[in-house]
């Protein structure tokens, strides 16, 4: 299993970082086998697995249990927690409980925080603790209804330039890694080369430390894939024919 100091080191190192989602035992063992750096147990299970319309209504319950899943069958990569909406930044006492909770009683050896002015103090506090925080700036989909959707962010200057001063905070505060989501490539390409912590990249271009997908956008399982996503296989076709066939032997009487 890379570990944390491993993984803050990457850009040292020839080869991009490689992380993707996971939310339960059997896909998280898939992923694990197939040399992924780092697991993402994410919130956009809400969109994936958990038949929401968005991350917002998850729980620390949901995130909980899928944690406890994925990291019960992982044995290599890093599992990474995501924080979900209102789990932190009411009090700095209820997101370290949370965080605590994911690493203590979950299993992850990171959180993942969507980040903003108010989770600088927040993050130097749980690496003080000794938990782990990758940082999440650009779009952060729990902003949804504040910024209007998903569209791209930083595309002004003054926008830019928070991302830019909001990720050297987060760095300064202990951060061992940042995801930058959806901002022009130029951004990206210049937060990259300003820190020394890797940036993993969705939707970010291609001079990021490494990038991270959504599970079931990879594997052809999503009804709809991100214009910054790609899909490498079609894992949904393999299913309905799979489930086609076995209604058919039944009907028919070749099965069993």
């Amino acid at each position: 299993m890379p570990t944390v100091q491993e993984i803050q080191r990457a850009p040292e190192g020839d080869e991009p970082l490689t992380m993707l989602t996971a939310y339960d035992a059997p896909t998280a063992a898939i992923v694990d086998e197939a040399g992924i750096d780092l697991i993402l147990v994410g919130d956009s299970m809400g969109n994936a697995v958990l038949g929401y319309e968005s991350t917002l209504p998850v729980t620390m319950e949901e995130v909980a249990s899928h944690t406890g899943a994925v990291a019960r069958a992982v044995d290599d990569a890093l599992v990474v927690a995501d924080m979900p909406f209102l789990s932190y930044g009411t009090t700095k006492g209820v997101g370290i409980e949370n965080a605590g909770r994911l690493i203590k009683e979950a299993g992850a050896n990171a959180v993942k925080i969507e980040s903003g002015p108010h989770t600088v103090d927040l993050t130097e506090r749980l690496v003080d603790l000794g938990i782990p925080v990758m940082a999440h700036l650009g779009l952060t989909p729990q902003r949804r209804n504040q910024i209007g959707g998903y569209a791209r962010q930083g595309t002004t200057e003054e926008a830019a330039a928070e991302i830019r001063d909001l990720a050297a905070k987060h760095e300064s505060a202990g951060a061992f890694s940042l995801v930058l989501e959806h901002v022009p490539d130029e951004l990206a390409a210049e937060v990259t080369a300003a820190l020394d912590i890797p940036v993993i990249g969705i939707g970010a271009g291609p001079e990021t430390d490494g990038q991270v997908l959504v599970l079931t956008d990879v594997i052809g399982l999503s009804e709809s894939v991100p214009p910054f996503a790609e899909q490498f296989g079609d894992v949904r076709r393999e299913i309905e024919d799979a489930v086609a066939a076995y209604r058919d032997a039944v009907e028919d009487g070749s099965f069993p």
